[in-house]
């Protein structure tokens, strides 16, 4: 028999000796914190940043605008999560504003350009950028592209009025998508 597969078997039945049933979903489910929380893969977008304290702006926006469903919906996704100290880069009252309910439509239209159709991690993102001679197009779910651009192992985010973002937590598993987590908000020209 297999050195490795005799390894992992008696490493199971001392898991299962010492109470490993408990133990196993633990192990099963890798996941990495966000804001405080971790981010469960076995979760939705929705379900995980709820949880997570940096992003109670983004989530207050997402419900503001009528777009928890489809963010909770199979997708998959791909989502630049602004932290709340990204919001507070904006205009003074933009936010306020834009959270008032005849302004819901552009709300949506700014978040929804924070999100990409499809799952994209890190490594796709890069892949593409070598292809793109040093940048990447990504059409939003707003109708309009996002610009990746790698600077060193940074990934930065290009919206349409030039307004950057750097990516500080990649690649966050979710059961409909990827979260990468941004410092910054993205502006559609529109």
């Amino acid at each position: 028999m297999n050195p490795i597969r005799i390894a992992a078997l008696a490493a199971a039945a001392s898991l299962t000796a010492l109470g490993g049933a408990a133990l196993a979903p633990a192990f099963a489910e890798l996941t990495v914190e966000v804001g405080g929380a971790p981010m469960r893969p076995s979760k939705n977008i929705i379900e995980n940043l709820t949880n997570s304290k940096d992003h109670t702006v983004l989530v207050a926006a997402v419900m503001a605008a009528d777009l928890a469903e489809t963010l909770q919906g199979a997708g998959p996704f791909t989502v630049f999560a602004p932290v709340n100290k990204a919001f507070e880069k904006l205009p003074k009252g933009a936010m306020d504003a834009l959270l008032k309910p005849e302004n819901k439509e552009a709300l949506a239209a700014l978040l929804t350009y924070h999100v990409i159709p499809g799952k994209y991690s890190t490594a796709d993102f890069v892949a593409a950028i070598k292809k793109g001679d040093g940048k990447a197009l990504f059409k939003t779910v707003e109708g309009e592209e996002l610009t990746i651009e790698q600077d060193g192992r940074k990934l930065i985010v290009i919206g349409a009025k030039g307004d950057r973002s750097i990516v500080t937590i990649p690649d966050v598993s979710q059961k409909n998508g990827l979260i990468h987590v941004v410092d910054g908000v993205l502006s559609p020209k529109s």
